[in-house]
């Protein structure tokens, strides 16, 4: 199993409403240089409040083996042109080593936050995105002559001038985030790998996505193993017993800030969460952001997410995800991510 972690990631207070931390230049190299020594294979940078893709270009300068990857982008914000730029060249800079990971987000936010248009149900609109920028990538390294036409998107005016050209790795992996079974489905046919958002539970994940990617795949006349399956569980993380009490009350807060979405509501459907959902979203709606912890039950935290001291996270990570996974990301709390001696040990032991 690779691991990988998320660089800039969001805190407890982000999620309970209370701002965004920022982070210079030097040190967004310097966590990157770090997370590289640890041993991680696999470096990510999210969209929440911040863009995804300048830290990675600072990663990529102050890095040499791991892989980098947007954990996610938002699509339908940017062009797949402006996505296919972005991604050729932090592929470039990077020498080979760069994913471009990307999600829809939901239509409130695309509209009222990103202020772009929502032109049609996500999933084919992700999957028309998709094949138009494989016809770019297509394009910047072959000079095949641009033909795309599709109902949202279309890609028929590339001059010389404007063509990056040609890289030596060109083969830039895409993935996409999913929860639907749409969207397992795409990344099966489409796609070299499969986002999953926290937000699914390790049961909805193997009865539910598991096999819509492989009727993708089998859509495609591909095996399944060609979609790198990445795992990002929930975590209730802490050095001793006491501390993962309290933990859990703070993965409360990450979970439910997710379960108030009706987007994300199919998972609590699969698990017959539906009044819970209901009172989320109307906390969320109220903008009640702390008291939406409450909602989530102990029950109901055990299916999302690990609930382990240090001495017993690799066992626990092992058992839930080793026959799951092909990539995990580790989310850790700032206790544990900070000590580089207990971190570098459970990424050596779970791969």
């Amino acid at each position: 199993m690779r691991v990988e972690t998320v660089m800039l990631g969001p805190d407890t207070e982000q999620y309970a409403g209370d701002g965004i931390k920022r982070a210079s230049l030097v040190e967004i190299a310097a966590a990157a240089r770090r997370l590289e020594a640890i041993g991680f294979d696999g470096i990510t940078a999210p969209e929440a409040g911040h863009d995804p893709y300048l830290p990675l270009t600072i990663a990529a300068e102050h890095t040499e083996r791991v892989k980098l990857a947007t954990n996610v982008a938002i699509a339908f914000p940017r062009s797949p042109m402006v996505t296919a730029q972005l991604a050729w060249d932090l592929q470039h800079y990077s020498g080979g080593r760069f994913c471009v990971g990307l999600g829809t987000q939901v239509k409130p936010h695309v509209e009222r936050r990103y202020a772009t248009p929502w032109t049609g149900p996500p999933g084919p609109r992700l999957r028309e995105y998709v094949l138009c920028m494989k016809a770019m990538f297509d394009s910047f390294q072959n000079g095949t002559k641009p033909d795309f036409k599709g109902e949202h998107y279309q890609f028929s005016l590339c001059p010389p001038f404007f063509n990056p050209g040609p890289i030596e790795h060109p083969n830039v992996p895409i993935q996409i985030a999913a929860v639907n079974p749409y969207m397992g489905r795409l990344a099966g046919e489409l796609c070299d790998g499969l986002r999953l958002h926290p937000i699914a539970t390790f049961r909805f994940t193997r009865e539910v996505l598991v096999p819509a990617i492989a009727e993708g795949a089998e859509k495609a006349g591909r095996s399944p193993d060609a979609v790198d399956l990445i795992g990002a569980p929930f975590f209730a993380l802490a050095r001793d017993e006491e501390g993962v009490e309290a933990a859990k009350l703070d993965l409360k807060q990450h979970i439910a800030f997710y379960a108030s979405t009706p987007t994300y509501h199919s998972v609590l459907e699969f698990h017959g969460w539906m009044d819970a959902a209901a009172e989320l979203h109307r906390l969320s709606r109220e903008g009640q952001w702390k008291a939406l912890p409450g909602v989530i039950t102990d029950a109901m935290l055990d299916e999302w997410a690990i609930i382990a001291t240090a001495d017993e996270f690799v066992d626990r990570v092992k058992e839930r995800c080793g026959d799951l996974y092909s990539t995990i990301l580790l989310d850790l709390p700032p206790s544990l991510r900070g000590d580089d001696d207990w971190l570098s040990e459970a990424v050596a032991g779970l791969k």
